[in-house]
């Protein structure tokens, strides 16, 4: 399956994206909604301290990240990505006070056995650690087109759910081809050292692929309700990095009547995703009610 290693890294990456998240996220609550796909709206983030912190703990999270890709399989590293989302909930409590409420907790319970029997059913192989030109070509162009479409789709319609579910489809597939361009840039650094990575296409791919995830997530928390963005970014993420591990890396997973429980793992991660961005949205509304209306806000 995975060595404890990289399952080790995967959480400490998870826990430092958790903090970013929980930062970025109270920074784009300051900002005005907008009913556009917003280039500016990193410009304004830039202003604000709290985002600045929250770009802060991208570093560490990247670095974890590659070490765990270094050492397990794409298709168990990225999943676990999804302990993103009770571990912002727990930090978020720590930083910014209150408690967890029992649907909370519930979100978490449902989150942790979904990914645990999903994992556990799979079993993923490690599988090789660099994919030919080949292969990446055909991945890209999908890649590209899925964003291009659920982009398209969300700027057909007002900021409200549906923008923020296509922003957050689209957000899932830039970050898990983020994850895949950095096992293979991680990989070319192994074995071939520094200059052959910071010489190989892998390397800016991934750069520029976590600069449009970076994008398309602030836009998505910023259109509308992390009930509509946060599941399809969680989930996505997961099936995505899945799908790119066995094509391009040719990782494993047990098929047959271990479909059943695999299928069973990612409802129970679909529901705790659910609930867990309720209890988020319901806290960001409270804080949102006790500071006042964002700046450029309709009174």
């Amino acid at each position: 399956m995975a060595r404890w290693p990289a399952v080790l890294f995967a959480l400490l990456a998870a826990a430092c994206n958790a903090l970013s998240t929980v930062l970025q996220r109270r920074a784009a609550r300051s900002v005005p909604v907008c009913g556009r796909l917003r280039l500016g709206l990193i410009a304004d983030l830039l202003h604000r301290a709290v985002w600045l912190a929250g770009m802060a703990m991208v570093l560490p999270a990247a670095c974890f990240q590659a070490l765990a890709l270094s050492l397990g399989a794409l298709s168990v590293v990225q999943p676990i990505f999804v302990l993103e989302l009770p571990l912002a909930l727990l930090i978020g409590r720590l930083l910014l006070g209150g408690r967890i409420s029992r649907p909370g907790w519930a979100g978490v319970g449902l989150l942790v056995v979904g990914l645990g029997t999903a994992l556990a059913a799979a079993a993923p192989s490690v599988g090789r650690d660099h994919a030919p030109l080949s292969r990446w070509v055909p991945a890209l162009v999908v890649c590209a087109t899925v964003i291009a479409a659920t982009v398209g789709a969300g700027l057909r319609r007002g900021a409200g759910s549906v923008r923020a579910a296509g922003f957050g489809a689209a957000t899932a597939v830039a970050y898990a081809l983020t994850a895949a361009l950095l096992k293979d840039a991680t990989h070319v650094w192994q074995a071939a050292g520094p200059a052959a990575f910071f010489l190989s296409w892998q390397t800016y791919g991934f750069a520029l692929a976590g600069a449009l995830a970076l994008f398309l997530m602030e836009n998505a928390m910023q259109s509308g309700p992390l009930t509509a963005s946060q599941p399809v970014l969680t989930l996505g993420d997961a099936l995505v990095s899945l799908s790119l591990g066995v094509t391009l890396f040719d990782e494993q997973v047990r098929v047959g009547w271990w479909l059943l429980l695999e299928g069973l793992g990612v409802g129970l991660v679909l529901w705790g995703a659910v609930m867990l961005s309720r209890v988020a949205l319901a806290r960001d509304l409270a804080a949102g009610q006790a500071a006042g209306p964002p700046p450029g806000s309709p009174a």
